[in-house]
């Protein structure tokens, strides 16, 4: 009787312990599920916002080439049409006010380039860097310049937006806030990946004050997009250093 007893409680006790277990992977399966749900759906509103973000700046891009091009460019012709109705003593003026115009127009093509995302997959990743610098250097925000190591390898075109775009972004916060003289940019390529670093020598800042930024989200927000490795170092008074480790063997986000 005692061996019936200890039998069956053994194997109650089996039983209990496969249900658990059972219960124990339906739970998990079910919570790896809804993990792998989540992120999808976090990949498909970066996705969404930034095909938002890439439509709006290649509108911008457009109003500036075409709308705001087109008015310079009749102010400039105009310009000159007047010059020559005008006495000698006169025209030196309107040739520095024609000269600015042309450096303005100059600007604008430039800038819209950049802003454009069908221009840059055309142009690459590599040149469309060369043109943001360039302008930067043009305009003497700072003096900026561009390094590259190694090979250099095709990036597939959605993912080069994508790495442009964090570096615009890196862009536009030191002009606005580092108070920098020297932005140094470097590519260096190796086998399989692309490192990226771009340094500049402002006045920093504290990453614990500036860590929920939007401008840092969307930087980490886009890497992340792309499977490419981010970081980003500063103190006050030393500078930023933002660099992206980029697998060149993977397949394209789209």
């Amino acid at each position: 009787m005692e061996h019936d007893v200890v039998l069956w409680a053994t194997i109650t006790l089996i039983i209990l312990v496969m249900i658990i277990i059972l219960l124990f992977g339906t739970f998990q399966a079910r919570k790896n599920r809804y993990i792998q749900a989540e992120k999808k759906f976090e990949e498909e509103t970066v996705k969404s916002q930034m095909e938002i973000h890439e439509q709006a700046l290649k509108n911008m891009g457009w109003e500036l080439h075409d709308n705001i091009g087109q008015l310079l460019s009749v102010a400039r012709m105009q310009l000159n049409i007047l010059q020559a109705k005008l006495p000698n003593g006169y025209k030196k003026e309107t040739v520095d006010v024609s000269e600015l115009l042309g450096d303005c127009l100059k600007e604008i093509r430039l800038l819209s380039k950049t802003l454009n995302p069908d221009i840059i997959r055309e142009m690459g990743l590599v040149r469309s860097i060369e043109l943001e610098l360039e302008r930067f250097n043009k305009l003497n925000f700072l003096k900026a310049s561009l390094s590259i190591q190694g090979e250099e390898q095709t990036v597939p075109q959605k993912d080069g937006i994508i790495l442009f775009r964090i570096l615009q972004e890196f862009f536009s916060n030191v002009i606005k806030h580092s108070k920098a003289q020297h932005l140094d940019v470097n590519l260096e390529y190796s086998a399989n990946k692309l490192l990226i670093s771009a340094k500049d020598d402002g006045v920093g800042f504290d990453h614990e004050e500036v860590i929920k930024g939007a401008g840092l989200i969307n930087m980490k927000s886009r890497a992340k997009l792309i499977g490419a490795e981010y970081g980003m170092v500063s103190a006050r008074n030393k500078g930023v250093e933002l660099t992206i480790e980029y697998n060149l063997t993977q397949k394209s986000y789209a």
